[in-house]
């Protein structure tokens, strides 16, 4: 993790037991286990100075009950109270193209939640998962399929839509419920644009997935068993990290579009930019209330590019949130389950209402990654 001043002194402690393997950080500023991250949650306010500790009971709550109020009800993206309509139906995810000859993508800004991952090339590919894209007639451009997009997508119990898929990835697309561009029914849901040039034309509409959807059978509910994935800081609260580092400006250290976020503090959002400049979408400027990174081991099928990305495996990685970011181990549950993320303590840290992405760094890339202060 680089940093332009202060000391850090990165610790990946590979303790198995409990939530599986913990990382712990050390520095001037940072939380040691002497002084473990705590996470609390607090009133918003329209600036952001430092907050008090809150009491052992307010750190402790249950997570607030998801039941209508006047039509709405807290999404499972996003945790801020939504449409029943559309907070209660299975989202969308779609595979994006990062190429610069795509650009810009068509309903990213939608995206309650964005996963950003490497692919063959030092390339980046999305996935952006949507529930709020009713009236939208372009969504894409759409790109192939690689197998961790699978388990992404089944996490949210989301459909998938994809245009293709690697040869190594196609046998774990009958794993979740997906629209596939190049072959049968799932290709009525996909047009080709005349303003780009293929591959990087290829987008969706609401009513043509709707429509596909209807074809292949797929549920738009959620299945009974779902119970969301995210744990959200209750309505009108916010969560302040305490004990954790300066976290201003991040940079997971992709190669190739050189992402980072920047903080802006009047809004308490990030910032994206990528080669050289802002990241817009359609809709403007991408900003999101929370970023993750999640370190996972990578190798290659046989001696191909193809990357083989462990998304099971215990590691760790950071929650950034609120000018601030604090150490995290993540594990999933099973094949196809939830990934959950703990602070040092063990506990599943609470993510503050708004949209999250979440960027899958190779752990040989580690020291690529950058978090700077305020000052930086």
């Amino acid at each position: 993790m680089k940093r332009r001043l202060g000391i850090l002194i990165l610790i990946v402690s590979m303790i198995l037991g409990g939530c599986g393997k913990s990382y712990v950080e050390a520095d001037a500023t940072a939380a040691t286990e002497e002084t473990p991250v705590q996470i609390t949650t607090a009133a918003p306010r329209e600036t952001t100075p430092a907050e008090p500790e809150t009491t052992e009971e307010e750190t402790a709550e249950e997570p607030e009950e998801r039941v209508p109020v006047d039509g709405k009800i807290k999404s499972y993206l996003t945790g801020e109270m939504v449409d029943v309509k559309k907070a209660n139906r299975r989202p969308l995810a779609v595979m994006m193209s990062n190429d610069k000859e795509a650009l810009p993508q068509y309903g990213i800004n939608r995206a309650g939640v964005v996963y950003e991952a490497p692919v063959e090339g030092a390339m980046n590919r999305y996935m952006a998962i949507i529930e709020d894209y009713d009236d939208l007639d372009r969504i894409g451009s759409v790109r192939s399929c690689r197998t961790y997009y699978t388990f992404f997508a089944r996490e949210f119990d989301a459909v998938y839509a994809h245009f293709g898929q690697s040869t190594f990835a196609k046998p774990y697309l009958k794993n979740v419920d997906n629209i596939n561009g190049i072959e049968g029914v799932g290709s009525s849901a996909f047009y080709r644009s005349s303003d780009r040039k293929s591959p990087h034309n290829a987008y969706i509409s609401f009513e043509k997935v709707q429509a596909a959807m209807e074809k292949l059978g797929y549920s738009q509910e959620y299945d009974a068993d779902y119970k969301g994935h995210y744990q959200f800081a209750r309505n009108g609260q916010e969560v302040v990290l305490n004990n954790a580092l300066e976290a201003w400006r991040v940079a997971p250290g992709y190669a190739m579009n050189k992402a980072y976020f920047e903080y802006n503090e009047e809004d308490g959002l990030y910032y994206r930019y990528q080669y050289n400049g802002p990241h817009k979408g359609d809709e403007g400027q991408i900003a999101v209330k929370n970023i993750i990174f999640q370190y996972c081991p990578v190798g290659h099928y046989a001696t191909t590019q193809y990357l083989n990305i462990d998304v099971h495996t215990p590691q760790y990685g950071y929650y950034i949130t609120g000018g601030k970011a604090i150490p995290v181990s993540w594990e999933k549950d099973g094949q196809f389950g939830v990934t959950h993320y703990y602070n040092t303590e063990k506990e599943e840290i609470t993510l503050n209402q708004g949209k999250t992405w979440v960027c899958i760094i190779p752990t040989g890339d580690f020291s690529k990654s950058e978090i700077h202060g305020k000052d930086e």
